[in-house]
């Protein structure tokens, strides 16, 4: 491990220090830490049963955590789209997503930095995490959430103390608000903050674990901004980098067809998204139109040899119900992997005899009114 921590750098290579409260470059443009050499699983604190038991892997290993517990999540076996696969449940963190994995990173560092007061925009899962930990933290955290977010996030997110303002339009006219007030408070966003992918990445170190120290040959991920598709590449390359697993698994990305601005750029052979109005999707959490790490997420799909697609509403309603009967109770946006995984199990990306895993990322407990309109459509139909 480096003797000093490293630091962040922006698109433009220009380098920052780790240790100050600083969420984009002087350029506007997203921070990333600069690579690390990743851990050995002698590195790795069994005594520790959240995802801090990888802390080695951190570029500020010695920070104090704000943790509630997050990580260690299960992975279960099932089949799905005819073939043998492992899903990895996110809902078991403490509220009940996997984005508690970033926030709790990012809210270390930030009490760390004598941050006392934070902004943050999400569409609710991620908010409520922000809420979450900041009560943890100490730390006055307001939270701007698009005017058609769950309720049951929004009240998750009062309930821990935090200031919850709705935004009425889309989810990026949310972000766009949140960007004109961080002159105001620090940004804490998840999707701009450089150490919420530190967290996230831990992710992979998990699943490997999990699968007895080897990497799968494919994760299907949803995606909104691209935070779980970073985490994951970031994880495992430092797993590469360590000498822990030969290479990266395959990553492949699932969009609502409604909202899928990185699935038209990657079928586009383009190195961004490109503006546009996408529609209102059930998927809330992946209704992202103009991810602020498409650059980066687009090249880590590449980079992997994965692939991107994008899901019917149609199928992603019944994919979300079908899981259900199953004992998964998960929200919209993350049961449109399954049609997904059937999409790239056509198109040969998977097939079996592949370990693949599919992540799960939040509960339907947090989207009851969306879980509600599923039951009533299914049964009206």
């Amino acid at each position: 491990m480096p003797t000093t921590p490293p630091g962040v750098v922006d698109r433009a290579g220009r380098r920052y220090p780790l240790d100050e409260p600083r969420w984009c470059g002087d350029d506007g443009s997203p921070l990333m830490v600069e690579p690390l050499p990743g851990i050995t699983r002698d590195a790795i604190d069994p005594a520790v049963s959240s995802q801090w038991r990888y802390r080695a892997a951190l570029p500020l290993p010695d920070v104090p955590p704000v943790t509630l517990g997050e990580g260690r999540t299960p992975l279960l076996p099932r089949r799905l789209a005819g073939l043998d696969v492992a899903v990895k449940v996110e809902a078991v963190n403490p509220t009940a997503s996997f984005k508690d994995r970033g926030v709790s990173v990012m809210v270390s560092a930030l009490r760390a930095q004598g941050v006392t007061a934070l902004l943050e925009d999400s569409s609710g899962n991620g908010g409520s995490s922000v809420a979450a930990y900041s009560a943890a933290a100490g730390i006055d955290a307001l939270i701007l959430a698009p005017a058609s977010t769950s309720s049951a996030k929004v009240l998750q997110s009062r309930l821990h103390g935090a200031t919850v303002e709705l935004v009425p339009g889309s989810r990026q006219d949310t972000a766009d608000e949140a960007v004109r007030r961080s002159r105001e408070r620090f940004y804490a966003s998840h999707n701009w903050h450089p150490l919420f992918l530190q967290g996230t990445k831990l992710m992979a170190y998990e699943i490997w674990e999990d699968l007895g120290f080897t990497a799968p040959d494919a994760v299907v991920l949803p995606a909104g901004a691209g935070s779980l598709v970073l985490g994951c590449a970031i994880g495992f390359a430092e797993l590469q980098r360590a000498g822990e697993i030969p290479r990266v698994p395959r990553i492949l990305v699932s969009q609502p067809a409604r909202c899928s601005p990185l699935v038209e750029a990657l079928t586009a052979g383009r190195d961004a998204v490109e503006p546009r109005t996408w529609e209102p999707t059930i998927a809330e959490g992946t209704a992202i139109a103009r991810p602020v790490r498409d650059r980066e997420v687009l090249a880590a799909i590449r980079d992997s040899g994965g692939s991107a697609t994008a899901v019917p509403e149609e199928d992603l309603r019944a994919a979300t119900l079908a899981l259900a009967r199953t004992g998964l109770y998960v929200e919209p946006t993350c049961g449109q992997v399954v049609p997904a995984l059937e999409q790239f199990a056509r198109e040969g990306h998977v097939a079996a005899g592949d370990t693949v895993v599919l992540v799960l990322t939040g509960s339907g407990l947090k989207a009851g009114d969306a879980m509600a309109r599923l039951l009533a459509e299914e049964r009206g139909a």
